[in-house]
């Protein structure tokens, strides 16, 4: 999990990440979806709907005590980034033992907020929802974990928001509300088509959730303003307004709305969690609120200064000294064999490189991309040898050639001959150029198929090798992708490659690469 370390710091999961392994021993429904990957670790496919529901009921059983149903066709939440918020309520209500009231806006159809918040802090919910089976599903899920007494699930209206579900407590003051909004304006955004960076990788998760809990007139940005709208009229009614965001450009013009509407208390956090980056915005018209301060910059420069990196287990170390010796090098250490096959890949990849200092245990590469060769291979692979088939094949008959030279009584020039000639045009010209005084015959390849094209071939040396097959150049280059140090090191048994960002455009490309290398070495473990 990448982002782990930025959890919130009373996040249960931020220094220890679920054990799948441990939890498919305990949970056989949970086991199903839990597989080995090629370094022997247990792993969950996060883009199948059922292994993302089965993660989340059982975290939820091992550890809350909570039993609960989700459709598939409806919102999945996932309970660390859930916790991240319940942490934050905590900061901003000053104190979580505390008994609190709070409005969950939308709680969809596992009514994971006010279950959490109820099992940890015994806070008291009114929980809103438009949807019909989100509501019979959040009712049912309050009612077998017992928490009736402190969770009231309500129907509303659609469009209703807080207005319309406060008319009948007219009294009753409220500490906080949450809110999930609907991320997406239409099902194109949903999609992610103009809505998300074209550089970004593909979400590592499924998408999953009706239409009443994905998309909203507007989006999320308009979402927002409604429920500011609201809170304009109802000010004191709620101690603290506070709504979870998807996209991080919704942040500011939110902000510069209650800015523009005069509201004192204002202020913002980031929920982190795997891959997942969501922000919170929260605001009160009291004047005796604790106000969290803001998330600083320390997270980030953190976040460039830490490498990517991956482990080869000593198990597989064999495999891969065979797969480098294989390439034409002596007896080497673990660490010069995995560089080798890194620097072969490399070359493939056209990706520029040169040798650092090194030391013993460890290999130091200095890496320049200056195109993306590493994603889409698959594609690239089968368009090129479609294009080779498509290729005009020469005639496999040679009689054409033999009456041409009966009826003109000059002999023909075959297709051998002129690419003969060809060949010795270009040696001439090499020749030429390079002031060779003296000239190499050109050879004919024997064994030739009778009617196949003869290819002829001349002595050539290193230098006479074709651009695209040339090693990397590791001279400098004005305009790149990015830059990085690439470190191969032993640690005790195994070997740990690391890659340390130095600079360019994007540092997912890297993260990319990185992946790409990870892969091409693992599939050698184990294969002959």
């Amino acid at each position: 999990m990448a982002l782990n370390k930025s959890m919130h710091p009373r996040n249960r999961y931020k220094d220890r990440p679920p054990d799948f392994g441990l939890l498919a021993s305990r949970y056989p429904d949970f086991q199903r979806h839990v597989h080995t990957n090629l370094v022997g670790k247990p792993v969950v496919n996060f883009k199948e709907p059922e292994a993302v529901r089965a993660l989340t009921c059982t975290l939820l059983k091992e550890d809350f005590g909570l039993t609960i149903e989700i459709p598939l066709e409806r919102l999945i939440p996932t309970v660390p980034l859930r916790l991240n918020y319940i942490h934050w309520v905590e900061d901003l209500t000053d104190g979580q033992k505390q008994l609190r009231r709070g409005i969950d806006i939308g709680t969809g159809a596992s009514c994971i907020y006010p279950l959490l918040g109820a099992t940890m802090n015994g806070w008291y919910f009114l929980a809103t929802e438009v949807d019909d089976i989100c509501f019979d599903y959040a009712t049912k899920n309050v009612e077998q974990n017992n928490l009736s007494d402190l969770i009231k699930v309500v129907k509303v209206p659609k469009k209703t928001l807080l207005m319309d579900a406060l008319k009948e407590e007219t009294e009753m003051v409220y500490d906080f509300c949450m809110c999930n909004p609907p991320f997406f304006a239409n099902q194109l955004e949903a999609k992610g088509v103009n809505s998300r960076n074209s550089r970004r990788p593909p979400p590592s998760s499924v998408n999953t959730g009706g239409v009443t809990e994905i998309m909203a007139e507007g989006g999320e940005l308009e979402f927002v303003k409604r429920i500011i709208h609201d809170s304009l009229q109802l000010k004191k009614r709620l101690r603290w307004y506070s709504c979870m965001l998807g996209k991080k450009c919704s942040l500011a013009p939110l902000k510069e709305e209650l800015r523009n509407q005069g509201v004192p208390n204002v202020t913002h956090t980031e929920f982190c969690q795997g891959r997942t980056m969501r922000w919170a915005l929260a605001w009160s018209f009291y004047d005796d609120v604790t106000v969290p301060s803001p998330p600083t910059k320390k997270r980030k420069l953190d976040k460039v200064r830490r490498p990517l990196s991956f482990t080869l287990p000593e198990a597989g170390l064999k495999e891969l000294q065979a797969k480098a010796s294989a390439l034409g090098g002596s007896a080497q250490s673990p660490a010069d064999s995995v560089t080798a096959l890194l620097l072969k890949t490399l070359g493939d990849l056209r990706v520029l490189h040169k040798r650092g200092p090194s030391s013993k245990r460890e290999r130091c590469l200095f890496l320049t991309a200056v195109e993306n060769t590493w994603i889409h291979g698959r594609q690239k692979k089968r368009e090129m040898v479609r294009q080779l088939r498509e290729l005009p094949r020469a005639p496999r008959c040679a009689a054409t050639s033999s009456q041409a030279t009966a009826v003109t009584g000059a002999p023909a020039r075959t297709p051998t001959q002129k690419k003969s000639t060809s060949a010795q045009e270009v040696a001439g010209q090499r020749e030429t150029r390079e002031d060779v005084s003296q000239k190499d015959e050109p050879k004919e390849v024997s064994g030739n198929v009778p009617g196949e094209d003869v290819v002829t071939e001349t002595t050539m040396s290193t230098d006479d090798v074709r651009p695209a097959e040339r090693p990397p150049s590791p001279d400098p280059v004005e305009h790149f992708l990015f830059k990085c140090l690439l470190n191969v090191t032993l640690e005790e048994s195994d070997v740990v490659v690391e890659m340390h960002w130095v600079g360019g455009q994007n540092k997912d490309l890297m993260n990319q690469l990185c992946t790409y290398l990870r892969n091409t070495l693992l599939k050698c473990i184990g294969k002959p």
